[in-house]
């Protein structure tokens, strides 16, 4: 009895496991894939190991923007839709947002994000983080220097992931190696 009880929960575990990954491996394989502009924020924190906490140029949106229109000090954690499209230099910019649902527009793609605070820098824009900020790299990999991009894939489920960090256009772990 008992080791039927330990099977069972093996292989609930297992399939557990198995399902999360393939999840992950469906979404990065069929969603849109998007290009943004990022910046370093901060390079790592020892206790955590070694990552990049990246800011995006798409997190700081105008309060223009959003429609219905907002105020800068909105409830941090409050759910935001955001349309992204193309610019001209390639990279993605936020077109709209909105604190509800809404219709997209030809050649949008919708990101769900979450109001991290306003931006000290511009009184009139808020933060807003997607869940894309934070970039685990390899042990012992220098501060970067150059532009730092990044390739997410965007399922239809709007909750994007980061397929891959450049350093000026380099993939970041080659970079590093240089």
């Amino acid at each position: 009895m008992k080791l039927k009880l330990f099977l069972l929960s093996l292989a609930r575990q297992t399939a557990w496991i198995l399902v999360s990954t393939y999840q992950q491996e469906y979404a990065l394989r069929v969603g849109k894939t998007v290009l943004l502009e990022a910046e370093l924020k901060d390079p790592r924190d020892l206790l955590r190991g070694d990552y990049l906490t990246l800011q995006y140029w798409i997190g700081s949106i105008p309060v223009e923007r959003f429609s219905p229109t907002i105020h800068a000090n909105m409830a941090g954690g409050t759910k935001v839709f955001v349309a992204i499209a193309p610019s001209t230099n390639g990279f993605h910019q936020v077109a709209r947002a909105s604190t509800n649902e809404f219709p997209l527009s030809a050649g949008e793609i919708l990101l769900i994000g979450k109001i991290a605070g306003r931006n000290r820098n511009l009184t009139n824009s808020v933060q807003v983080n997607y869940g894309l900020e934070r970039y685990y790299v390899g042990e012992g990999t220098d501060n970067p220097k150059g532009k730092l991009t990044a390739q997410a894939v965007v399922p239809s489920s709007a909750q994007a992931s980061i397929k891959q960090a450049f350093l000026d256009g380099t993939p970041y772990a080659e970079a590093m190696r240089k």
